[in-house]
């Protein structure tokens, strides 16, 4: 059975990647910093839609690990880093309501720009090799 496991995992290569790994951590931090926003009930359109950008990140990374083929991958690695920035700017506005602190936003910016570096080396990486 635990060879079964260890050859399971081994076919989901995306786990591998430390940037699925980041993005998994801040897509939690996220939905755990929306679970404390209280907001008007009239704007659960934009927490959902932030919900989805975000978890839109390691999905993407992991849809295009799973492709087959470089410039695919690459193609998906933009779409997830398009995600990112739409994130970011869902998080601006919450902070700029107040229904988020600067010293939050600033953290979960600060862990996003770094998946941004991330995603960036990977796509130079995977273009060198291609």
């Amino acid at each position: 059975m635990i060879k079964k496991m260890a050859n399971r995992h081994d076919q989901i290569a995306y786990r591998d990647l430390q940037v699925w790994e980041k993005s998994m951590v801040l897509a939690n931090l996220v939905i755990k910093a929306v679970d404390e926003i209280d907001a008007p009930r009239k704007h659960f359109r934009m927490i959902e839609q932030l919900e989805s950008a975000v978890t839109s990140i390691p999905m993407n990374i992991a849809e295009g690990k799973g492709r087959n083929s470089k410039k695919e991958f690459i193609q998906f690695l933009y779409i997830s880093r398009s995600s990112i920035y739409e994130t970011l700017t869902l998080l601006e506005i919450f902070q700029q309501l107040g229904w988020l602190s600067e010293e939050k936003f600033n953290d979960l910016e600060r862990q996003a720009i770094e998946i941004i570096k991330m995603i960036k080396g990977l796509i130079n990486a995977i273009s060198r090799s291609a």
